[in-house]
Formats: structure tokens, sequence, C-alpha cells
């Protein structure tokens, strides 16, 4: 069977097809015929015919659920479309999803992502934050609490400890790579906690330096993951205490040739507007990368399994980087990863680049907290590290 999904999350629900039902499916280019389309399938299924009303209740069917390119489904996307840009609120997508929606049961779930039996650092978040600089900036996770919840744990532990900023820009990933180095939104983010409101000011400060239209993918935010997690561990860490800037990383443009982001006007100008918000703003500021590293396995398109051997070569990689990344060196960062031409699918590689470019100012040296992976259910791996920057 083959299971469908919509990337974009217009349609929130899955369906299930069997392998006839998916190969008609296939075939709907928009000029195929029932005629053609049976031609195709006696010749696919060794000559197997396929009826007429068969084929038509499959397109029905696929048209009902959300799964076909049709007038139904473009009014289906103008009523979500409308529905998220025209609200001042981002919902939290997964809520109820990949996390309980309730704030009681998701405070009970991260409060046990801090013990050493989760692999958490066996040390829970006071009842105040540290009273000291907050930290500058900090890597952490975006996969699932599930399988990365002790990650999270012990890179907010550390956020958590320093002083409490007045100000968060969260650089995220925009998984579906829409054509804008960046994509900014105002929205509040909601969480079961409280929702954390967007500093307006700073992000009329980062329109001011786009060359491209900073909106016109701000669908993107709507379901994407790598910033609403963090919104959840900064909730639940002050409630509505901090304001943030969110902001995806999508394509630089340079991931597939020869020239890297530093010589790319558009990408230095939003970065030098946010190391000049980071040095006005000071010690009231800080910067979180929400990145994960690699994507290993068939799960992704590797053709091979995992194995011991190429757990270690992927931890070794990983490491040469972020060597890179403790020295603050973005540039150095970005040509460790792309040397096999990311070879391992380092998806956080823009965003870590972006928050190591916007401290770069502030001279800071990391420390690697943590590191770890989890397996993918698919067949596969994904990496992650926390690193703190004091």
């Amino acid at each position: 069977y083959i299971c469908l999904r919509d990337p974009e999350g217009i349609v929130e629900h899955q369906i299930v097809l069997t392998p006839a039902a998916f190969f008609v499916a296939t075939q709907l280019d928009g000029e195929s015929d029932v005629r053609a389309i049976q031609r195709a399938f006696a010749q696919q299924f060794g000559g197997q015919e396929a009826a007429a009303e068969d084929i038509l209740r499959i397109v029905n069917d696929l048209d009902e659920q959300g799964f076909l390119l049709s007038e139904r489904f473009e009014a289906r996307r103008q009523h979500v479309e409308t529905a998220f840009l025209e609200s001042a609120l981002r919902p939290a997508y997964l809520a109820g999803k990949s996390y309980a929606e309730q704030a009681g049961a998701l405070r009970a779930f991260l409060n046990e992502q801090f013990t050493t039996h989760s692999g958490g650092p066996g040390e829970a978040p006071g009842a105040q934050p540290g009273s000291g600089d907050p930290l500058r900036c900090l890597i952490a996770p975006h996969i699932d609490f599930h399988r990365g919840g002790h990650a999270y744990a012990r890179a907010y532990l550390e956020l958590f400890k320093q002083g409490r900023p007045d100000v968060v820009i969260i650089f995220g990933v925009a998984h579906i790579s829409p054509p804008a180095p960046f994509v900014l939104t105002r929205k509040a983010f909601d969480t079961p906690f409280g929702a954390l409101l967007t500093d307006q000011d700073l992000v009329r400060q980062l329109e001011a330096a786009c060359s491209w239209d900073p909106y016109a993918y701000e669908m993107v935010h709507r379901t994407e993951h790598s910033i609403e997690f963090q919104a959840v561990m900064l909730s639940y860490l002050y409630g509505p205490n901090v304001r943030i800037v969110p902001i995806l990383c999508s394509t630089f443009g340079s991931e597939l040739g020869s020239v890297e982001p530093a010589h790319l006007s558009a990408v230095n100008t939003f970065l030098e507007t946010c190391q000049d918000i980071v040095a006005t703003l000071g010690k009231r500021v800080s910067v979180i990368a929400g990145a994960d590293l690699a994507h290993v396995g068939r799960r992704f398109g590797d053709d091979f399994d995992i194995s011991e051997p190429i757990v270690e070569g992927v931890a070794e990689r990983d490491r040469q980087d972020l060597q890179y990344v403790t020295a603050g060196d973005a540039d150095g960062f970005y040509r460790s990863v792309m040397q096999d031409r990311n070879e391992r699918r380092i998806c956080g590689l823009n965003c870590i680049y972006a928050s190591l470019k916007t401290v770069a100012c502030s001279g800071v040296t990391g420390e690697l907290l943590h590191y770890d992976y989890a397996h993918d259910p698919a067949g596969g791996i994904v990496s992650f590290a926390d690193v703190a920057f004091a």
C-alpha cells in the first residue's frame, strides 16, 4: 500500500492507496483520458484491464479527499490560506498531533524529559531563571519531542540557568524550501502554555533589509515545526515573558553551486541587520537555531540500511562540522558541510549559518552540550546537537 499526505498541510489527513489505485493516480496528468489510462494500466499490470467506472471512482475519491489538483482543491486551499493570513495568531499546528494539546499533560511530559531516565540532564528548571546574562546563542534540535525531548531538555536547561532574554531571534528551517532566503511573519505563536508575541519593531527592521517579499511564502510558517517546537519550549520556561522574532531559512541559492552565502548580497544584508539588532539590544537578546543535522538511510533516499559503521561515520563527520560551530565560524561550518555537497542532508545548514553570523560580532565561542541521533521509523537516522554560546 502507498500512503499519501499533503506536505503543505492544506489537507491534514492521509490516505492509503492500493498499488493499482496509486498507478491510476500517477496517470492523472491533466492530459490523459480514461482510455489512455486503461491502456497504460494494462501495460503496467500484464494485460489486466481496469474498468472505466473504477478509474472514475478513484478520480472522484481523490478529488473528494483533496488529493487532486482541481477547483475543489483550490477552494479548499483558498479557505485555509485566507484563515491563516488574516489571523494575528499562528496556531500551534502540531498540538494534539506531535505533542499534547493540554498544557498540564504537555508540562508533565516535558518535565519528564529533564530526568536521567529519559536521557535528560538530571536537573529540572527552577522556579526562576538565572540572574546572569542570557545566552548569546543556542543551537537546539527540531526533531519531534518523543525522539529528541532529552536533547531539548539539555539545551533549554542551559538557556534557563542563564538570565532570561527579553527577545529571542529564532532561525528555523523551511523544509519545503520556498524560493526566498528568509521568510518572516508578524504573527504571535500560540502554544498550549499561551501565546508568544512577536516583536513587531524588529520584524519591521528586517523587512526593510529584504530585497524580496519576506511574506510571499508566509504560509510556510503555518505547518513548519522547526520554530514551533522552540516556541513551545520558550513558553514552557518563561510563559509570555519573552518576545520572539521568527525567521524561516530556506534555500540561499548557493547549495548547488560553488558560491558561498558569504558572497550573496541579499543574504549578507539581511544577516547584517540581524547583527545590528543584536548589537543594539546587547545582553537583552538571545539567538536560537532550531536545527537538526544529518538525515541518512533509506527513508531519505540512500540505498543502504543503517549499521554501526554508518552511524560512526555520520557522527565523525558531524563532529567535524561541529568544531566549526563551537568556534563560531559560520563560513568554516558551511564549507565543512558542503565539502561532500551535503551528502548527509544537514537540514539545519542555513539556519545554523545564519545564527552564527548573527552573533559573530559578539566574538563568542560555544560549548557542545550534547550530541545524539534518533532512528526514523521508515528506515534511517537523524542526528542533532545542543551547542550553547554564553
